[in-house]
């Protein structure tokens, strides 16, 4: 039998606050490499990250969804290169610890970004076992962690500390004493997040954090981490390759191609009214849990290779509705209708005949929350 579905997510902790921007990204240009041999892995990419908020980045491998999120924070690795744009963050002004006001996280030195890294912004990683340290406990990986950026706790407090925050991802304190490989992937996983929120960051950063995992554990993690955000109100910026599991988590997503973010709008209406073809492949990856059989859609070919972009939109040789625009001028983001809607497409500018795929109506603005679909909802469904 079927499980009922989830209740929807309560409001973030602090309503009052989720208009506030807490990170701005503004014009982000990475390139690998120098001179003629670099390769643009993000361009000219602006995104707003609000208070308590979700936001999703998606799309395939080598879209630049990670090389965005580690740019933001100064944490590329050689050869990648800023080459322009701004990335602001907003600190509290009722922070108690580190720095308040407004910091250009691209020209912070190294002191404050080393202020700002973990106690206001931290990571989760894809593979908890890469980034966890193999040879010392989990204990002794937070006792670190805890005394650098709380030196007046003492021992007794960092272990109680410690055990606070295993205890907020659902393990219990004896797992301080165990080694990562002692534990499971989806154990490893909730420590990672646990020590992501120690300091009890305004942003944390989930990079694909629960890929490795079967679909249940994913579920359990989630559900478990969605409730922590609308316990402790921090915002999240949330990327995966997976499209329907992101439209039931996130409050807006963007979706990226070759380097760019090709559309950008809440999840409602970008889960029952998606505009960009790249999009609507990416939501048709997965087979439908009810209804009759139907033949998979999904999205022909693969994604182009940086160094040698087609001409045009870099889509279009994999768009079954390319037409000869699109071959030739590539699209911008431009406003499309309702609040926070963008997309990058042709056949949304001018008089271009629509595919019916694209046209549905936007949803309601009471519209709820889109329900799992594919692997997310099989994973419900076996609760």
């Amino acid at each position: 039998m079927m499980a009922p579905e989830a209740p929807a997510r309560t409001p973030s902790a602090k309503p009052a606050q989720l208009a506030e921007p807490v990170l701005e990204i503004r014009g982000l240009c990475v390139d690998y490499g120098y001179g003629a041999d670099a390769v643009s892995a993000v361009v000219d990419c602006d995104l707003v990250l609000r208070r308590g908020e979700v936001m999703g980045l998606a799309g395939e491998s080598g879209s630049g969804k990670s090389t965005l999120a580690m740019a933001a924070i100064r944490l590329l690795r050689s050869p990648g290169v800023i080459t322009a744009g701004e990335v602001l963050f907003h600190s509290r002004p009722f922070s108690e610890e580190g720095p308040r006001g407004t910091i250009d996280m691209l020209a912070a030195n190294d002191s404050v970004l080393r202020t700002v890294r973990w106690s206001e912004i931290s990571v989760v990683l894809q593979s908890a076992l890469n980034a966890l340290n193999p040879v010392i406990t989990i204990g002794a990986q937070f006792d670190d962690l805890l005394r650098v950026h709380r030196p007046s706790f003492s021992n007794r407090d960092r272990w109680n500390r410690s055990a606070e925050l295993l205890d907020m991802v659902g393990m219990t304190a004896d797992r301080l004493r165990s080694y990562p490989h002692e534990l499971s992937g989806g154990m490893c996983q909730r420590a990672m997040i646990a020590m992501a929120l120690a300091l009890e960051p305004q942003v944390i950063l989930l990079d694909e954090p629960t890929t490795a995992l079967d679909v249940v554990t994913q579920r359990e993690i989630l559900e478990e981490l969605m409730g922590l955000r609308d316990q402790l109100g921090f915002a999240a910026l949330f990327i995966t390759h997976d499209l329907s599991l992101l439209v039931e988590l996130a409050d807006e997503i963007a979706v990226m191609y070759a380097g760019r973010v090709m559309e950008r709008a809440p999840a409602a209406s970008l889960f029952h009214a998606p505009r960009l073809p790249y999009t609507y492949g990416l939501l048709n990856c997965f087979p439908p849990m009810h209804g009759p059989r139907r033949p998979m859609e999904g999205i022909p070919g693969s994604p182009p290779d940086l160094r040698v972009l087609p001409t045009g939109c870099a889509f279009h040789p994999r768009c079954r509705w390319a037409m000869e625009r699109c071959r030739q001028e590539r699209p911008v983001l431009r406003p499309l209708g309702g609040p926070n809607r963008e997309v990058a497409c042709w056949l949304h500018a001018g008089d271009a005949t629509i595919p019916r795929e694209l046209a549905h109506p936007e949803p309601p603005a009471a519209a709820g929350r889109p329900a799992a679909t594919g692997p997310a909802r099989a994973a419900r469904a076996r609760r």
